[in-house]
């Protein structure tokens, strides 16, 4: 978890490389879902299409379908899910259910003033005209006001580890194995 521009992406990458896991992205199941026209996708499609957000359990049973699968029985990284505490105590259900937990939740700590200067080279690298300063700072804003309460059910786990974002991404990768013991 982290904010927009903490680096999630780019430390997911890394560690799905060395642990030989896979990555769960909720925007990748629900667009492949759609593509494959199962009956979760197509149902996804009509908040999509429309363009509003899938609804929770929709977004639930997605997540569900995937974890069942062989591919993860190592070990996932969850990208983009849970974002509310209600899909936090749903995720922790259907790992229960199927003889899993959750090891860890680790927190890509950055300054706002870092992530802004990040977010506007990527917009600026990647053309993105519509990510500029007023934007950045009010996706920051809804973020930190969204993932409140989801941090602090995840600290009273004790299962959320905060990792300093800053430097490279080298270093910020030796700081995630380091809080996870590897």
């Amino acid at each position: 978890m982290g904010p927009p521009g903490a680096g999630k992406g780019t430390q997911s990458k890394t560690l799905v490389d060395t642990l030989s896991i896979i990555q769960i992205s909720t925007g990748e199941i629900l667009r492949d879902a759609v593509n494959s026209e199962t009956s979760l996708g197509l149902e996804a499609k009509q908040y999509l299409t429309q363009g509003n957000l899938v609804p929770d359990d929709l977004v639930i049973k997605i997540i569900e379908e995937r974890i069942i699968h062989s591919d993860c029985k190592n070990g996932f990284i969850l990208d983009g899910f849970p974002r509310t505490v209600e899909q936090a105590i749903a995720l922790e259900k259907i790992l229960s259910d199927n003889g899993r937990k959750l090891d860890s939740v680790i927190f890509i700590d950055v300054p706002e003033k870092e992530l802004i200067t990040r977010l506007l080279k990527r917009a600026e690298i990647e053309n993105r005209v519509d990510d500029n300063l007023a934007t950045i700072k009010n996706r920051l804003d809804v973020f930190k006001k969204k993932l409140e309460a989801l941090l602090e059910y995840y600290k009273q786990k004790g299962l959320l580890k905060f990792v300093d974002g800053t430097g490279g991404s080298d270093d910020v990768s030796k700081r995630i194995f380091k809080v996870l013991g590897k």
